[in-house]
């Protein structure tokens, strides 16, 4: 037997989506502020990232640049979703310049967040290097700490 549509869909605003991209960017910056170095542990963040401010120029219109104009199109959706430009070279080369910028744009204000909250980053740099992962709940704790000026 199917499964019920329970009827709850997400419907994710240009907000949510560029805050995702701070949060991606973020990961690579606290590693870079932190620990002085880049790895190659970042690469996930960073397809993500760009995949998604890809998707915003691309296909959701949720860039001024472009507005409502479809770039992209994807076929199969369901099925790992092939996706292909809709425009011409010069416009691609264009559109590779605003993901850039979208991507820059969050990185820099991810740094804003690190550089404003220095005292969190350390604390859960610690908390790293002595567990090697650190839960959103565990990060989250850290921060309540922090706003409640408990160290």
């Amino acid at each position: 037997m199917g499964k019920v549509d329970s009827g709850e869909h997400v419907l994710l605003s240009r907000e949510d989506l560029f805050n995702r991209i701070v949060t991606l960017t973020g990961g690579r910056l606290a590693e870079e502020v932190m620990f002085g170095t880049v790895t190659t542990g970042a690469s996930n963040d960073i397809e993500q990232a760009t995949r998604l401010a890809r998707a915003m120029v691309t296909r959701y219109g949720m860039s001024d640049r472009y507005d409502m104009m479809e770039l992209e199109t994807v076929s199969n959706a369901y099925l790992g979703g092939d996706s292909s430009l809709a425009c011409s070279p010069e416009t691609a080369a264009e559109v590779d310049k605003e993901v850039l910028r979208m991507v820059k744009e969050a990185h820099g204000k991810a740094k804003g967040m690190i550089a404003a909250h220095q005292d969190i980053m350390r604390e859960a740099a610690a908390f790293l290097l002595e567990k090697e992962t650190i839960t959103g709940e565990e990060f989250m704790k850290i921060v309540k700490a922090h706003e409640k000026g408990i160290d």
